[in-house]
């Protein structure tokens, strides 16, 4: 069958079972968005209001099910407004096939209209790129695309394709994508009689579980494991779901933000065992003194991670739910009685201490938790709201919390909700973002509206960029240089001005009215919450120290009396 370059690119996606893409059109893609017109029918697409808003779209349909997530930008600054989204996708290894349109193969290399090399630009922040400039390489390239992005530890795919690329014809024929198995190859079976002789030696043992479980849908043989080693649990930001959140075995997170509990545990333990989890800064604090009485044990597909950051005892390469079973083949019941009793002491010394009195962050995450049963899809920018989202929502499961670990990114959330809540219609998602975030992509608000995607994006307004200025004030003198952002920005008429509802509330019973009701009117709407600009997230740890020396503001309080 002879078809076109715009043809096959839809085929292809059909192929790969694709039924959702987030985009905006342009000159060099137009071949491609007619194409897209004729079989409207089986895949829809969202018109977003900013490319960057497309590419955290498909970043949060991919977190939220499992799927490769797809965009579409033309070329330009088309293209490079992908290239935050495709850098957060990466830094997360969230798989993602980005579309884009590049001008003419003649017209290429003479800084034509809105040219740009993409592939050279998105090298560093993606798996893999392509140029496709014959049509007799499209297909090919695309079922690769989508099998780079779901293989091994997943990632980012680009493809750029010229525009007569998108026009000439050459025969296409369909093809049943090849399903893509897990990583075994690279087991080896010394290696897992390594780390059950760690495991059975062990006294102490603590796991610390990142977001390589979650995406080899290891929940299940994870808390298996747990079990049977009689050990406690810690997570990364990314980790969040893959252990439920309410387990008597759960201890928080892990690292700057992370629980004291955490902290202190997996500083004293004598094994730890790090489950597709790759040691970033933010958890380790000071590296050469992060669990130094442990042995490290590190399970993860990428052979990349394994001693990056942190020296390992002994490691296990591939695929994290294939392992586990493994070694859970292998293991005994164990008890650590006397060790699972000193967790649980910290968890009783050093709860996660916030004030019921007045409105603040904590106090919101746990209303939200209760009014929602715990079921929701929470999605978050990053700031202090991202922090107190994380301890304080308790994931049941995997693929709960959508949130930028890797780069930060502020803005994310809102397009990920958007991508979170089309891939999810029968559950409740919810964006958590601060007053600084949700300026920076607050137009995706009209893209929820003109569809009607009954998103609820939750306003921590303090009127300050509060991260960085609780840094400021900690740690610079309470030089409060540029973070202080009092204006006369009314959000609530922002939010109604792009078609949604919206609510401000200042006492916990008004915010729980209005999560009530707007989960009662399924429409899109906005919650303005007025928090202080005072208000930290606690415990942390100070940059350079190690997790041992997490402090609260407790701690604080009774640093100043002495």
């Amino acid at each position: 069958m002879k078809l076109n370059g715009s043809e096959i690119i839809i085929e292809c996606l059909k192929e790969q079972g694709v039924d959702t893409i987030f985009g905006y059109p342009g000159g060099t893609i137009l071949n491609v968005y007619d194409a897209l017109y004729k079989h409207r029918d089986e895949i829809s697409h969202y018109l977003v209001s900013h490319e960057q808003g497309a590419a955290h779209a498909a970043d949060g349909y991919a977190r939220s099910t499992g799927k490769v997530g797809v965009c579409f930008a033309t070329s330009g600054p088309g293209a490079t407004n992908l290239v935050t989204g495709i850098a957060t996708a990466y830094m997360d290894s969230i798989p993602l096939v980005a579309v884009t349109c590049n001008v003419a193969v003649p017209a290429l290399g003479r800084d034509s209209f809105q040219e740009i090399d993409i592939t050279g630009v998105t090298m560093p922040i993606t798996k893999h790129n392509f140029i496709v400039k014959d049509v007799k390489d499209l297909a090919k390239t695309i079922r690769r695309a989508f099998t780079i992005a779901k293989e091994g530890r997943p990632g980012p795919v680009l493809i750029d394709i010229t525009k007569d690329a998108t026009a000439n014809e050459c025969d296409y024929v369909k093809e049943t994508p090849k399903n893509i198995d897990p990583v075994t190859d690279s087991i080896n079976e010394k290696d897992i009689d390594r780390a059950v002789e760690l495991i059975n030696a062990s006294k102490k043992p603590f796991v610390f579980v990142g977001g390589g479980c979650i995406a080899s849908g290891a929940a299940e043989e994870l808390k298996r494991f747990v079990e049977k080693i009689d050990a406690p649990v810690c997570d990364t930001l990314m980790g969040k779901g893959a252990f439920p959140g309410a387990d008597e075995r759960y201890t928080g997170m892990l690292g700057m933000h992370g629980t004291k509990t955490s902290n202190f545990g997996v500083s004293e333990c004598d094994l730890l065992i790090a489950i597709g989890a790759r040691f970033s800064d933010r958890v380790t604090g000071n590296a050469k003194k992060f669990a130094k009485h442990a042995k490290v044990l590190h399970i993860d597909v990428d052979a990349a991670e394994i001693n990056k950051n942190v020296k390992t005892t002994a490691s296990v390469l591939g695929d994290a739910n294939e392992i586990l079973k493994r070694i859970n083949m292998k293991l005994s019941q164990l008890e650590h009685k006397e060790w699972m009793e000193q967790i649980e002491e910290y968890k009783t010394k050093f709860p996660m201490r916030y004030r019921k009195d007045v409105l603040n962050g904590p106090l919101l995450i746990n209303a939200l938790y209760e009014e929602t049963k715990g079921e929701a899809i929470i999605t978050t920018d990053v700031g202090q709201h991202q922090m107190w989202a994380a301890q304080h929502y308790l994931f049941k499961r995997p693929r709960q919390l959508l949130t930028s670990g890797g780069a930060g990114t502020m803005g994310y959330g809102l397009g990920a909700c958007i991508g979170a809540k089309v891939g999810n219609k029968d559950k409740l998602v919810f964006n958590i973002t601060g007053d600084g975030c949700f300026r920076m992509n607050m137009n995706e608000l009209a893209t929820a509206s003109r569809y009607n995607i009954p998103i609820i994006d939750i306003i921590f307004d303090n009127q300050v960029l509060g991260m960085v200025r609780q840094w400021q004030d900690l740690f610079y003198g309470q030089r409060y240089s540029n973070t202080v952002i009092d204006d006369s920005v009314d959000y609530c008429k922002v939010a109604e001005g792009l078609g949604c509802k919206a609510y401000r509330v200042e006492t916990l019973e008004e915010f729980r009215a209005a999560v009530k009701d707007a989960i009662r009117l399924n429409i899109p709407c906005v919650i303005d919450c007025k928090i202080n600009k005072d208000d930290k997230v606690f415990p942390m740890v100070s940059p350079g120290a190690p997790i041992s020396e997490a402090f609260d503001r407790q701690d604080l309080d009774a640093k100043q009396n002495n």
